[in-house]
């Protein structure tokens, strides 16, 4: 019987991680990047740095926010919020942003420098989906809801893949001491079984937390049973869920005077102990005029919490009294409502630092050459057999899914640099430049598929290799030519993401020419040699 149940499960892990595991190397690679989402979208947007910014982040003078209140009460009166983005380091500038009452779900900017007041032109830094397009491609692929679906589709086939697998093997915990390079389909296995057990305990909590994300859309029975199925029943829900009475104000028609912010600010400071990284202003000139000041939040990886929310003060924009305070620091009271937020804190790497952000990019990255190392191995283990399992078709079957797997482990990898290559390339003022970059980054991924289906299998391995390698290392030399920037220049104003950023590029681009010569000398170099002694 222990035999039957392993035979069993040996079908079930290997079709299943088969048919799912083209597309969760995407997904998984795709979510290790989005790790660093706020890092690649600075490095994408490359604003201009004020070099004679002179002020530190923590405050502004308070003539700059007066007059720039009062140039949005002259041109932004009657909007619904007006949201001001202080700068977070020596360079940046104070950022703000409307949108227009009524009118479409796109809205108006302006940017102000911090040291004089004056305007700046727009512009300001690349208009860019940033890291945001590897989040939502982690989850929806940017197909909407069928993407959003398939996504939990295949995360299901993974999570019987993980259970089947640990099934399977009677010697995993031994296995994982055991790597013998340069033997082929046994090497294969031993890194399969290697990058699965070491990871074994990431894989099942990202996998499973990344479910139960969003249980409200994949098992939507409950939720629409206690409240109903209109477009109202998920906010009632969230706002019973809250843990502090949402506050919520309606506009009176009654004209009201613009405060000034620089007080509340050093109130809100004093209360919170954190400086601000945000003002929002809602309903702005009216009487029941409210200003949400949130701070820049508790440093996660010394609080030793998992929820680590930044602290929001909220002041009647009329009398300045505090209307709520919402503290960041985590209370005991009501668990069970903070249990999704725990769910959701734990996949994101939201707790921890860049410690923790570090520790789940490799192990995503660990999960997704699991991944590619099992895909691979089918191949390996049929490439010399023919046992017809598909009929006459058998040969084309196994054709293409060497191609799916070169696509869906080097082609992605080509993808996403190719996204930033377009960040790059694509002119500045194109009105549609985000919506262009994601393109780019779909068609040099099918570009790699085509690619794939028309090389031989062992020369499209090299090839898109070498190429995605190529385009790693040239990286900084790309970013110097459009922006100027380069890595002393980060340096200098201790821009450690945007160095971090290209550090990272560089390492997988020798990571990847290294692979490139691996598979060259293993595959083709026996048959140059050969030529050459005839």
């Amino acid at each position: 019987m222990k035999d039957s149940l392993r035979l069993s499960m040996s079908w079930l892990h290997t079709w299943c991680g088969l048919l799912c595991g083209w597309l969760l190397c995407a997904i998984f690679l795709a979510g290790s990047l989005s790790v660093f989402r706020d890092p690649i979208t600075h490095w994408m947007k490359a604003e201009p740095v004020l070099a004679a910014n002179t002020h530190a982040a923590h405050g502004l003078d308070a003539h700059v926010l007066a007059s720039t209140m009062q140039y949005m009460a002259t041109n932004a009166a009657g909007a619904p919020f007006w949201r001001i983005t202080l700068p977070e380091q020596p360079g940046d500038a104070l950022q703000v942003f409307w949108r227009s009452k009524d009118g479409p779900r796109t809205g108006s900017q302006l940017v102000v420098h911090p040291e004089s007041g004056a305007f700046l032109s727009l512009p300001w830094g690349r208009q860019t989906e940033g890291g945001r397009h590897f989040m939502s491609f982690h989850y929806a692929l940017h197909a909407d809801m069928l993407g959003f679906w398939l996504v939990g589709f295949v995360s299901m086939g993974m999570l019987l893949a993980l259970v089947s697998g640990v099934i399977v093997h009677k010697r995993i915990f031994k296995d994982f001491f055991t790597f013998r390079p340069g033997k082929g389909q046994r090497s294969w296995l031993d890194a399969h079984n290697v990058t699965a057990v070491l990871a074994l305990p990431f894989l099942f909590m990202i996998v499973y937390t990344g479910l139960a994300f969003f249980y409200t859309s994949y098992m939507p029975m409950p939720l629409r049973t206690a409240y109903g199925s209109d477009g109202k029943a998920y906010a009632q829900y969230q706002q019973e869920l809250a843990p502090a009475p949402i506050l919520k104000r309606k506009l009176s028609g009654e004209a009201a005077p613009l405060p000034e912010l620089s007080p509340l600010m050093q109130q809100a400071q004093n209360m919170t102990g954190l400086p601000a990284r945000m003002l929002l202003i809602e309903r702005p000139g009216d009487a029941s005029m409210t200003i949400k000041i949130y701070d820049r939040g508790p440093d996660t990886a010394g609080t030793g919490r998992i929820l680590n929310s930044p602290g929001i003060v909220t002041f009647d924009g009329v009398t300045g009294a505090v209307l709520q305070w919402q503290k960041s620091e985590g209370n005991h009271d009501a668990i069970s409502s903070k249990a999704h937020r725990v769910v959701e804190t734990l996949h994101v790497a939201g707790f921890g630092g860049w410690g923790m952000k570090w520790l789940y990019f490799l192990c995503g990255i660990m999960g997704m050459i699991m991944i590619a190392t099992g895909t691979i191995l089918f191949s390996v283990k049929r490439r010399n057999k023919n046992e017809m399992e598909f009929g006459f078709a058998t040969a084309r079957v196994y054709r293409w899914i060497e191609a799916l797997n070169v696509a869906s482990v080097t082609g992605i990898c080509v993808a996403c640099i190719s996204y930033l290559y377009a960040n790059r390339l694509i002119d500045a003022d194109f009105a549609l430049r985000s919506a262009w970059e994601i393109r780019a980054f779909f068609i040099a991924w099918l570009l790699t598929l085509l690619h794939a289906m028309l090389r031989p299998a062992a020369r499209a391995w090299v090839e898109q290799l070498a190429f995605a390698a190529c385009l790693c290392i040239a990286l900084p030399l790309l970013n110097f030519v459009t922006t100027g920037a380069y890595f002393v220049h980060y340096l200098q104003r201790a821009d450690w993401q945007g160095f971090s950023v290209e550090m990272v590029a560089l390492t997988f681009g020798v990571a990847l020419a290294y692979a490139a010569y691996k598979v060259w000398r293993k595959n083709m170099r026996p048959a140059v040699v050969s030529k050459a002694k005839r």
